[in-house]
């Protein structure tokens, strides 16, 4: 019974658990042709979820357990410098269309989220919650613990942000004409973070770039902005 118990705040079972999830989800993802609806984060965090809930876990718990793969997103978003440089003279050319998208990209999803929230009659700690979803996780997350808000709503809202971008992003660049792969990555980088730039650097080397350096400013952006649109939503 002890080493039940012991086992179970161990950190071992939930590093399993979530590798096993993922590498099932890839598999999945590639036989099916690499369909949008089966990317791997959707399908991993589905079976992910499924286990929690069946065993009765926390978030708290299952954060605790995977701190370690926590530790590597850090580095992970470093190594996204290397298609960033490769594209380092186009970046250079585009700066300005890609300053409006990011202000118009962080402005958009930060002042939709609060203010739908609001209007459905969130509490306050939920729209302080849900306010930094489209940031990336590492962001996101003390973005909302220092505003007050709950990093197990925040982890769900950057994560159903994240697969939402990922799903539709190649949807809605054919939609509106968006077919230039600096553009819909860029996009997808500003709206759906680090699932987004999966998806993009999966899609086309170009997109990942974009992907990747629209995902470092809004996160920067959001960290800015988010206190700012907070106090704004307090004054009206």
């Amino acid at each position: 019974m002890l080493a039940a118990g012991t086992l179970a705040h161990s950190p071992v079972p939930w590093l399993v658990l979530t590798l096993a999830a993922y590498a099932a989800a890839m598999l999945l993802y590639r036989r099916s042709g690499s369909h949008p609806l089966l990317i791997p984060v959707l399908t991993g965090v589905a079976m992910v979820v499924a286990v929690l809930l069946a065993t009765g876990t926390s978030y708290e718990t299952y954060r605790g357990g995977t701190q370690l793969l926590t530790l590597c997103i850090g580095p992970a978003t470093v190594a996204l410098a290397v298609p960033l440089f490769a594209q380092r003279q186009r970046i250079r050319a585009l700066w300005r269309p890609l300053a409006i998208g990011l202000l118009a990209g962080c402005t958009a999803a930060i002042a939709s989220a609060l203010g739908l929230a609001w209007v459905l009659g969130a509490s306050h700690e939920t729209l302080l919650s849900l306010a930094p979803k489209s940031a990336t996780m590492p962001i996101a997350l003390p973005v909302a613990e220092r505003l007050g808000g709950l990093p197990s709503l925040t982890a769900v809202g950057v994560a159903l942000t994240g697969i939402a971008g990922a799903v539709l992003a190649g949807p809605l660049a054919r939609l509106v004409g968006a077919h230039d792969p600096a553009v819909r990555g860029f996009a997808s980088g500003v709206t759906a973070h680090a699932i987004g730039t999966a998806r993009e650097l999966q899609v086309h080397p170009t997109a990942g770039a974009f992907a990747a350096l629209g995902m470092g400013l809004n996160g920067v952006a959001t960290a800015v902005f988010t206190p700012l649109f907070v106090a704004a939503l307090g004054w009206l």
